[in-house]
């Protein structure tokens, strides 16, 4: 526990040192966020969308996946309301990434936690959620993270936006880039039978309301329904394993 403390009162010593370790831990978030920037950037171009207007978007936003879906959902003609109902279901796990990380932020500001929240991803979450357990972590550190990464997205969006002007509509694959995302999350999550039969009737839930009620409503309701039947069946599940 002592040891913990001087590490701290060490690391507090030097007034820059927070933001140098900070930057040092989200450096690889920012690699990784430069091509999906691009990416994002390029097929809003092709959407019509003006590289400042993705920037915006970055700026109040700032959530890949959901950006990658309202570019879809705009280039397809959706209504506002569909897109942004779809966008605050896919990002419904921001409210438990931030109570998560709540626990390491006690008595800290209002004004500091709203721009710490504002920047919360789930690759900062996953750094700052380890660093927080290893110890000598803290609130400088953590927000330099987020917003190290917040400035790398919006600038690969925008410099996306730019280079669309002159890149040919699917080329490269980049119209391909959401669905690519999306799979290679869905496959990280496919941990245990219940996942698998949940994304199997995601689909086929999907592909039932779209073909029977018009519009784009089957985007959020084939994701609720097939998440309360997941969630239903791991209940199920834990009530049989705890039987005698």
């Amino acid at each position: 526990m002592e040891q913990a403390e001087v590490k701290t009162a060490e690391k507090e010593a030097a007034p820059d040192r927070w933001l140098r370790e900070g930057l040092a831990a989200a450096w690889p978030i920012c690699l990784g966020y430069f091509p999906l920037g691009l990416a994002l950037g390029v097929l809003a171009r092709q959407a019509e969308l003006s590289p400042w207007w993705v920037g915006l978007m970055s700026v109040l936003v700032f959530a890949g996946s959901a950006q990658f879906i309202a570019v879809a959902m705009i280039a397809s003609g959706a209504s506002p309301g569909a897109i942004v109902m779809t966008t605050f279901v896919v990002n419904f796990r921001h409210f438990l990434m931030s109570s998560a990380l709540a626990v390491y932020l006690n008595k800290v500001h209002r004004g500091f936690l709203s721009l710490f929240a504002y920047g919360i991803t789930d690759e900062s979450f996953a750094v700052n959620m380890t660093r927080f357990r290893q110890g000598g972590w803290d609130r400088k550190r953590a927000l330099a993270v987020n917003q190290s990464a917040n400035l790398a997205w919006i600038f690969s969006t925008v410099a996306g936006g730019f280079a669309g002007a002159v890149i040919p509509v699917g080329a490269y694959g980049i119209d391909y880039a959401l669905i690519a995302m999306f799979l290679c999350l869905l496959v990280f999550q496919l941990q245990g039978r219940i996942y698998v039969l949940t994304a199997i009737l995601a689909a086929l839930f999907s592909v039932g309301w779209y073909l029977l009620i018009p519009g784009d409503s089957y985007v959020v309701g084939a994701s609720m329904a097939a998440a309360t039947a997941g969630y239903l069946l791991k209940r199920r599940r834990g009530k049989g394993r705890s039987k005698p």
